[in-house]
């Protein structure tokens, strides 16, 4: 998967390229990136990226020629997709991640200012990408973004092969909690169930788990989910509440069941 990013602000990128999941992708060659300084395709002395908007108003607009000049310098795969990141565009989930990952090449302009000329818009751009109902000050936000949650699907990223099947929003559901050592942690313990050794108590512990979470968080993402009938009778009992929390989770003294850590 290549990425180019354009953008006013190289730098901004920096860090999060040399950090984390992302940046071991980076560095053993799964992801490649190439950050695209807009400036450097003004033809100006001053490198201006900016002018006045036509009608008046406050703030300035990214002039259209640096970033087609940008755009033009890029050599394209045979499969290249050109986003803007913009309040406009088509809200970012889980499933765009997965589509995007389909593709060799995708470029991301950065806007900053009241946006850029809509020439850019109409002629240079396939398709325009929003992370939320939001105004930032910039894209590269919403840029690392998109990379982030596309790159952590393409094999090899990830530690796991399969680590990416079981985050929240696939399948349309929220993750199941997650415990790891010590047993018993501010009065609370982890669940008996996780301590069994039986697979398929487990399996089912975590379905219900994160068809619970589901349903008291996002109960909109149910109407979308890819549920089946085990599902359908698990939401049903969790409904009527004939399905309580496991009887694993164990609380020690009153001033464990108030909110908040205290570790000795």
């Amino acid at each position: 998967m290549k990425f180019e990013i354009l953008t006013i602000f190289p730098e901004m990128f920096s860090p999060y390229l040399r950090e984390g999941v992302f940046g071991r992708a980076v560095n053993s060659g799964i992801v490649d990136i190439r950050i695209i300084n807009i400036r450097d395709f003004a033809r100006d002395s001053h490198k201006t990226t900016d002018d006045r908007p036509y009608g008046g108003g406050d703030g300035m607009v990214m002039k259209p020629e640096p970033i087609c000049r940008a755009l033009d310098s890029i050599e394209r795969e045979k499969r290249s997709l050109v986003i803007f990141l913009s309040p406009q565009g088509r809200r970012f989930d889980q499933a765009s991640a997965w589509e995007l990952s389909e593709w060799e090449q995708i470029i991301l302009i950065c806007g900053r200012y009241e946006g850029i000329d809509e020439r850019i818009r109409l002629h240079c751009i396939d398709r325009e990408i929003s992370i939320g109902d939001y105004v930032l000050s910039g894209g590269e936000l919403g840029a690392m973004v998109v990379m982030d949650a596309v790159s952590r699907l393409i094999p090899g990223v990830l530690g796991g092969e399969t680590s990416n099947l079981y985050d929240s929003f696939e399948e349309g559901l929220l993750e199941y909690p997650h415990y790891t050592r010590p047993r018993i942690f501010n009065g609370t313990e982890v669940p008996d169930v996780l301590l069994s050794g039986d697979h398929e108590k487990i399996r089912i512990w975590r379905r219900t788990e994160s068809l619970r979470k589901t349903l008291e968080k996002r109960p909109d993402l149910l109407k979308r989910a890819n549920l089946s009938q085990e599902d359908d009778r698990i939401l049903n009992r969790l409904k009527k509440g004939t399905w309580g929390s496991d009887a694993g989770n164990k609380e020690s003294g009153s001033e464990n069941k108030e909110r908040g850590c205290t570790v000795f």
